[in-house]
């Protein structure tokens, strides 16, 4: 059994006991995520796809841990113009561990 979640503003393919590292959730390490924005779950040949998302369905994990990405160099140059300019990103996640995805 698999369901395709939609947090943070991107959508992710999980299934029971997988990890998944997804943006920054505000809840403590050892602490569990109820996430209702399930828009397709299937089990075996039985597909359900939601209209946006489908009725019922939930998907809890545990929280694992948080922490920052790796770190991204954004290196802007205009030749000839004498302008340069170098930043650096580092994005927090939340790394999650899938319990369980329940159609009620």
């Amino acid at each position: 059994m698999y369901a395709v979640i939609k947090t943070g503003g991107k959508q992710y393919k999980v299934a029971a006991g997988g990890k998944l590292k997804v943006e920054s959730l505000p809840v403590e390490v050892g602490g569990t995520v109820e996430i209702e924005e399930v828009l397709m779950v299937a089990d075996g040949d039985q597909v359900t796809v939601g209209t946006p998302r489908v009725a019922g369905a939930r998907v809890r994990a545990t929280v694992l841990a948080h922490g920052r990405g790796e770190k991204l160099r954004i290196f802007k140059m205009r030749r000839r113009k004498h302008y340069r300019k170098t930043q650096g990103h580092r994005q927090n996640y939340t790394e999650l561990r899938i319990d369980a995805i329940s159609m009620t």
